[in-house]
Order: structure tokens, then sequence, then C-alpha cells
């Protein structure tokens, strides 16, 4: 009897598909033969307990917005949630306490915090977290919110349960508030 190009057969326990395949491929009715494979849509969506309200990031149309008018991050996620990128806030500094950030906020491995010293020689002492050029000082600590804001949507922490999550879920922040705070921010 010759095979259809629809025919599935079910091996015996005993046998492995690989032999099936070795033995069955012997048959000159059979002109191709396959494993029967499972595909599985991957689908990263953070367990972020606010992530549903980061519209940008992926927009159902679920609150009145426009269904995919968003960033695709989730699409994004199923290649890569992680990155060693340290990306520079400049801004009005960051909260490098918050929960979902001080993960990800890069800090100076040349600078040894609070000794009082440049130890990496680069003229400003204990930059640890990054630098405040608006007070001429190591802590760049977010005063006005903005600067956190901005640092969340780059790089909070992904799928740890709370909070939002940052369009790379693993990167290094770095603070830095500019010697000039904009008008808006005062």
């Amino acid at each position: 009897e010759s095979a259809r190009p629809s025919d599935t057969w079910e091996l015996s326990p005993l046998m492995s598909v690989p032999e099936a395949i070795q033995q069955y491929q012997k048959n000159p009715t059979i002109r191709y033969i396959e494993p029967d494979y499972l595909y599985y849509l991957d689908s990263t969506t953070p367990d972020d307990t606010d992530f549903s309200d980061q519209w940008g990031l992926h927009n159902d149309g679920s609150s009145g917005g426009t269904a995919d008018a968003d960033i695709d991050a989730p699409e994004a996620w199923d290649k890569i949630t992680n990155s060693s990128v340290i990306v520079a806030v400049v801004d009005s500094g960051i909260d490098y306490t918050h929960g979902d950030l001080n993960d990800n906020i890069w800090t100076n491995s040349g600078e040894t915090a609070g000794n009082g010293v440049d130890d990496d020689g680069n003229g400003y002492v204990d930059d640890y977290y990054g630098w405040d050029f608006y007070d001429s000082d190591n802590d760049p600590m977010d005063g006005y919110g903005h600067g956190t804001h901005v640092a969340g949507i780059i790089g909070a922490e992904g799928n740890n349960g709370t909070g939002v999550s940052g369009v790379s879920w693993s990167n290094q922040l770095m603070a830095v508030q500019p010697d000039l705070l904009w008008p808006s921010l005062i």
C-alpha cells in the first residue's frame, strides 16, 4: 500500500523518532518523512503590576487607545530582555534607591563611595552614582521625579512582579544632572 501525503503513523513506544525515520525512509513508497513538530508562539509579557498601563510599550486598545499604537515591546522582548549597555539619563537625576530601578543603577567601579577621594582621577570626588552638575556635587538624587520617570521607561527592572517594566530589563542607568535645570522642572 502506498503512503498518501497526509498519512500519520503512531510509533511503537520501543522505537525512537530517529529510528522510525531511518526505517521508513527505506520504503520506496515514501518520498518524504518528518516528525510531527509542536510550535509555540512566544509572547514575553512581564508580570509587573502596572504594565497594563504602559500603553506606549504595548497597546491592546482596551483603554480606549488605538490597538498596536506602541513600540511592540513584547515582540522585542521575545528576542532579548536584557542589556549590558550603560545609559546616561541627563535629566533631574534618578532616585537610585527606587525599588524598580535600584538593581539597574550604574555605579562607578573606579570610585569608593563616601571616602572623599577622587579614586578614578576623573576630577569628580565620590562620583559613585553619577554627578550633579547643577549643585556641583556627587549626589544626583532626583528631587523632581522627571529623571526617575524617564529612567523607568528606559530601564526599570522588568518581570519582577512590581511596578512598571523598562524597555530594557537590565541595562545600567547613570544619573547625570545637567548644570542647568529646565524652568518647567523648578
